[in-house]
């Protein structure tokens, strides 16, 4: 055989071997992710209570574990995108990192907030039918979690909370009217939608702004890293030791608020003190150059990362399991109307499995998406945005308020890519601006001056900071959710009101 058909040969063997192997890494991760349903309903078919409702109870079980799906493949994206776009973790470890972080917030902190999810929404009269409220729990969250699947096939960071409200509340609509929804819950759930990003931006763009002026704006900028970098990792130390002595290890301890406080302070004090010999031994082989001095801000980032992780799943898996805890609770007591939902590990536990196994399969493409197409990052303006995001999410869980993660990490990136282009436009940067050029080409008279050199540069860094399109990307899915969701889930609702009564 001719050398040249041999090659031809080969080469058609080789496109056969990428193609048979592309199809088989797209079929693996749906197959998986089938297997996983598989279990839920085989576990649940062994647990759910005998009695009419016991369908509807192994339905929902497996609901859950959908949910939980594309809230791992859409949601924590936004927890690990900034840091895997600062190259501060390859993909492999963040994946990692945030399957476990997210899988013990969700276990050990996120009892209060499933409450709000399943039972302070909507809030059915004692004349409602168990039947029609478990109905309205399944229509709810089964609408949510296709709007997600379909949100994370276009390659669309959607919020999870507004697409787990939003189908209650359609779905609460069609059964009931709008007498059964809780206004002033949604009042306050609304309002947190708006307060949560601009606090999240401010706080991104206060710590963005302290490092720059402490760190890198100074002329000896690893002295000052020195410094202020162990303060750093004593602030996350010391907010996430706040947060499990308050909320995540509340079934065993119960500590006033000036515990709380008191152990604050001290985890505040052990990790800027613990960190302080770290960043001395790695500064010492630094240049003063920023880029030199950004690496220190690396460990920090990795630990606000993990502990925004653990704050998201605390706060999200009440919109995979909330609704099976009030189907679960319906169908034990036998009323709709919504008491204090006992909330056993193994619900917990589905959403912690689904929301890391979804991360696994589904979520590397939006965490790309997240890190690298939003703005331009590096490793201290990542850890602004999720150390912002991490301190924001805790408040929120805090007070059981099922906010946006999603809105929240948005907004901390637009605070710190607006602080940097104010910064800009005054000409305060860590390098300062540039001198003009000589033009040997042009004559004197044409030169262009200092002003001309700096107003040009200014624009092309304008123009890499944020892209300013996400903005309308980000209003319209905040608008669309909502209403999407909800109708939806009422469509779900009538058409299995119709099938039962059938």
């Amino acid at each position: 055989m001719p050398k040249s058909a041999l090659d031809k040969d080969l080469k058609k063997v080789e496109k056969l071997e990428h193609a048979t192997y592309a199809l088989s890494r797209s079929i693996a991760a749906p197959g998986l992710a089938i297997l996983f349903l598989v279990a839920i309903f085989l576990f649940m078919s062994g647990l759910a209570p005998s009695g009419p409702l016991s369908f509807f109870v192994i339905a929902g079980g497996v609901i859950a574990g959908y949910m939980a799906l594309n809230i791992g493949a859409n949601d924590v994206a936004n927890n690990m995108g900034p840091a895997v776009g600062s190259r501060a973790l390859p993909l492999g470890a963040a994946l990692l990192i945030a399957a476990i972080c997210e899988a013990a917030g969700a276990i050990l902190a996120g009892g209060d907030v499933v409450n709000t999810i399943s039972k302070n929404i909507v809030v059915p009269d004692a004349g409602f039918e168990v039947r029609d409220f478990v109905m309205l729990m399944m229509a709810s969250f089964l609408a949510a979690g296709m709007w997600l699947h379909l949100a994370t096939f276009l390659n669309a960071p959607v919020s999870t909370t507004h697409s787990i409200v939003g189908g209650v509340l359609g779905a609460g609509i069609a059964a009931a009217g709008f007498g059964i929804v809780a206004w002033p819950t949604m009042g306050a759930i609304a309002a947190s939608w708006v307060i949560s990003p601009v606090m999240g931006g401010l706080i991104a763009a206060g710590l963005l702004g302290f490092i720059k002026w402490q760190v890198l704006f100074r002329p000896d900028r690893v002295a000052a890293a020195r410094r202020w970098v162990p303060v750093m990792i004593g602030l996350m130390a010391g907010v996430f030791a706040m947060y499990l002595s308050l909320k995540g290890l509340k079934k065993i301890y119960h500590p006033s608020t000036s515990t709380v406080w008191l152990l604050g302070l001290a985890a505040f004090v052990i990790g800027t003190l613990a960190t302080r010999p770290w960043v001395a031994r790695r500064a010492a082989t630094l240049e003063n150059r920023r880029k030199h001095v950004a690496g220190l801000f690396t460990l920090p980032l990795v630990f606000a990362a993990a502990l925004l992780s653990f704050a998201h799943g605390a706060n999200d898996v009440a919109n995979a399991v909330g609704p099976l805890a009030a189907i679960v609770n319906a169908a034990e007591t036998g009323t709709a109307v919504a008491g204090n939902v006992a909330l056993p590990l193994w619900v917990l536990t589905i959403g912690a499995i689904g929301i890391a196994i979804g991360l696994a399969l589904f979520g590397p493409r939006l965490i790309r998406t997240v890190g690298t197409k939003i703005t331009k990052m590096d490793a201290p303006r990542a850890y602004c945005v999720a150390l912002a995001a991490a301190i924001t999410v805790l408040i929120a869980s805090a007070m059981g308020l099922p906010v946006s993660s999603t809105h929240i990490a948005i907004g901390g990136v637009f605070g710190v890519g607006f602080l940097r282009e104010q910064l800009a436009n005054l000409g305060l940067k860590a390098d300062g601006p540039k001198p003009p050029k000589p033009n040997a080409n042009e004559p004197s008279s044409l030169s262009p001056t200092p002003e001309d050199a700096i107003r040009k540069q200014l624009k092309r860094e304008k123009r890499r900071l944020v892209r300013r399109r996400h903005v309308l990307t980000i209003a319209a899915a905040w608008v669309i959710t909502v209403p999407a969701a909800g109708g939806l889930a009422a469509l779900l609702y009538t058409l299995m009101k119709m099938a039962v009564d059938f």
